[in-house]
C-alpha cells in the first residue's frame, strides 16, 4: 500500500536537525508523496526550495494562514504570488477562516481569504482550506467563488456533520489528520467519517501536529512526521465501511486527481 500526505509542515524547526530522517522514515512507511504546506513568506519560499529540488516526492502550496492575517503585507502577497506558477505548486494555501483562536481580527481575516479564492480562479489551482469555528463566513465566501475554482480540501476537517454536507455539496474534498486518533475529542469525527465518499477523501498528517494517540508503542517524542500517515487510514477504516487497502487506493487516487500530481509509482 501506498499514502499520500497531502498536508505537512515539515518547514518547521522542529524539523530542521533531523530533515533526511523523516523523509527516509516516511518512504519506509509507504509514503510516496507528501504536499509541504504553505502558511507564510518563509514557508512559502521554503516549501517551494524543497519541492523544486526533489518534484518526484514533494509538492508544495502558496498561501498565508488566517492566524496571520493581519499582518500580511501587499508586498508579501505579491512576492508569493511569484511562486504559484511553478509545477510543483499545486494549491493555493493554507488559506481560510479560523475564529477559535482569533489571531487576527475577522475583517483581516475575510481580506486575505478572499483575496486567496480570487487566486485561486486567476491561477486555476485547487485551494487547500482551514475553517475553525468560522462555518458561516467560510461557507458564505466559498459558494460565491464556487464556480469559478477548480476544487479543494477542507484540510483538517473537525466540524460537525452538517458542516460536512455543506462543503459536500460544494464538491469540496475532506482532509483528515490525527484528530481521528484521539479518543479525548475525536469521537465526533470518528461518526462524521463514514459519512465521507470515498472519492472525496484525503489524508494527511499536519507534521509535526496532531500526532495519533492510537499509536502502539507511544513514541518518545511528540512531534508528528509523515511516517505516522498509515495511523490515520487505519482509524478510519475501523469508524466506515472501507478496508485499509481500500482507503489507501481511493486517496491516493484522489490526491492525484484534485492536485495533479504525477503518476509515480
Amino acid at each position: 500500500m501506498q499514502f499520500i500526505d497531502i498536508g505537512a509542515n515539515l518547514t518547521h524547526q522542529s524539523f530542521q536537525n533531523d530533515f533526511d530522517q523523516v523523509v527516509a522514515n516516511a518512504k519506509q512507511a509507504n509514503v510516496s508523496h507528501i504536499i509541504l504546506t504553505g502558511t507564510d513568506l518563509p514557508s512559502n519560499e521554503a516549501t517551494h526550495l524543497i519541492a523544486r529540488q526533489s518534484p518526484e516526492f514533494f509538492s508544495s502550496t502558496v498561501g498565508f494562514h488566517p492566524h496571520i492575517a493581519e499582518s500580511v503585507t501587499d508586498d508579501q502577497f505579491q512576492s508569493a504570488k511569484t511562486l504559484i506558477d511553478a509545477d510543483h505548486v499545486v494549491a493555493i494555501g493554507e488559506t481560510g477562516l479560523d475564529y477559535n483562536r482569533s489571531y487576527s481580527p475577522k475583517a483581516d481575516q475575510l481580506q486575505i481569504f478572499e483575496n486567496h479564492l480570487e487566486l485561486a480562479t486567476e491561477f486555476k489551482k485547487p485551494l487547500f482550506l482551514h475553517q475553525r469555528d468560522a462555518h458561516n463566513d467560510f461557507l458564505y465566501l466559498l459558494k460565491n467563488f464556487r464556480s469559478e475554482i477548480v476544487g479543494g480540501v477542507v484540510h483538517c476537517f473537525t466540524d460537525t456533520e452538517e458542516a460536512l454536507q455543506d462543503y459536500l455539496a460544494l464538491d469540496m474534498h475532506i482532509g483528515i489528520t490525527g484528530w481521528i486518533c484521539d479518543e479525548r475529542r475525536g469521537a465526533g469525527l470518528q461518526q462524521a467519517v463514514a459519512k465521507i465518499p470515498l472519492d472525496r477523501l484525503l489524508i494527511e498528517t499536519d507534521s509535526p501536529y496532531l500526532l495519533p494517540r492510537s499509536i502502539k508503542p507511544k513514541p518518545k517524542s511528540r512531534r508528528n512526521e509523515p511516517a505516522h500517515l498509515a495511523e490515520v487510514a487505519k482509524k478510519i477504516a475501523l469508524h466506515s465501511p472501507h478496508e485499509l487497502e481500500e482507503i489507501a487506493q481511493a486517496t491516493t487516487a484522489n490526491a492525484k486527481r484534485l492536485f495533479g500530481l504525477p503518476n509515480f509509482k
